[in-house]
């Protein structure tokens, strides 16, 4: 068999599982995607990647053998950290890869930007230690919030809810400087996600709604079944349990990638601790928490 057809969860896995049924290398085949992978709707209607992998005849083998010694000697080096995308003869149209790779270019310019302006450290490896004055308070909800059923926000949830087939009760409330969704109903399993990451992708776009053209920035909070409270409770109690744990074994205690929100609740909770001290460390979306001795 020249060439084998198949399905996996990105297109280096379809060809790797192609590989191996063909029982041949990178470089001896001709890589073909069929159908990209697709995250789909906030995991609603993901798609797995689709690959056709060719055996190259031994004409095309021979015609790419002295590109690749030339190319080699030409810049030395530069081929020992290809990724294994760009290993692959992929038939994609120009135009399409082309806006990919502006894309990409584009979300890693302005993450660095962003870093760099908040003055963060490039290196995942190193990180910054957070003073006990710096470490935020949070914050308890505003007593003039009115109710609202026309704000922004309060009508997008309205709509993406609604796309998403979900049956949710959804109440708004808002300042001058805040938003509030509460949601509650039998779909809210579906809207908090596996550890609140649908909540807060969800929060997220809301925020996007609720400052565009804005002046002033708007603070934005989605809650469901009153999840962020309960949330908030079992990091408080995570972080004094392994607070204690590394003052009787003065070992440090990395926590799990968290988010910001979640990291601040950890740092909040140990702020006033004697005999231990907190930082973070790493990059998002795998930035956590580390706990440390001061002994």
């Amino acid at each position: 068999m020249d060439y084998s057809e198949k399905w996996g969860d990105s297109v280096e896995a379809a060809v790797k599982l192609a590989l191996i049924d063909l029982k041949l290398t990178e470089d001896q085949v001709t890589v073909t995607v069929l159908e990209e992978p697709s995250k789909g709707f906030f995991g609603i209607g993901s798609r797995l990647a689709k690959v056709r992998v060719e055996k190259k005849s031994e004409v095309e083998e021979k015609k790419e053998e002295p590109k690749q010694e030339l190319k080699k000697e030409a810049i030395p080096g530069r081929f020992e950290n290809v990724s294994s995308r760009n290993k692959y003869d992929f038939r994609r149209e120009s135009k399409k890869e082309q806006r990919s790779e502006d894309s990409e270019s584009h979300e890693a310019n302005s993450y660095r930007e962003r870093r760099e302006h908040r003055g963060e450290k490039k290196n995942y490896r190193e990180s910054r230690v957070v003073p006990a004055e710096e470490k935020p308070v949070l914050r308890e909800r505003p007593a003039d919030l009115e109710e609202t059923t026309d704000h922004p926000v309060y009508l997008f949830m309205q709509e993406v809810t609604e796309k998403m087939g979900l049956n949710l009760d959804i109440k708004a409330s808002f300042n001058a400087e805040n938003v509030y969704i509460d949601i509650n109903g039998k779909d809210s399993g579906t809207i908090i996600g596996k550890r609140g990451q649908t909540l807060d992708a969800i929060q997220y776009l809301c925020s996007l709604v609720a400052n565009k053209d804005n002046d002033s920035y708007v603070r934005v909070v989605i809650d469901a079944e009153n999840y962020r409270a309960k949330r908030e409770r079992t990091l408080e109690q995570l972080a004094n349990r392994l607070a204690d744990k590394v003052r009787k074994t003065g070992r440090s205690v990395r926590l799990e990638p968290m988010n910001p929100y979640e990291r601040k609740i950890i740092h909040a909770a140990l702020q006033n601790r004697n005999g231990v001290t907190t930082r973070s460390e790493g990059e998002e979306p795998y930035r956590r928490v580390v706990i440390e001795s001061t002994r």
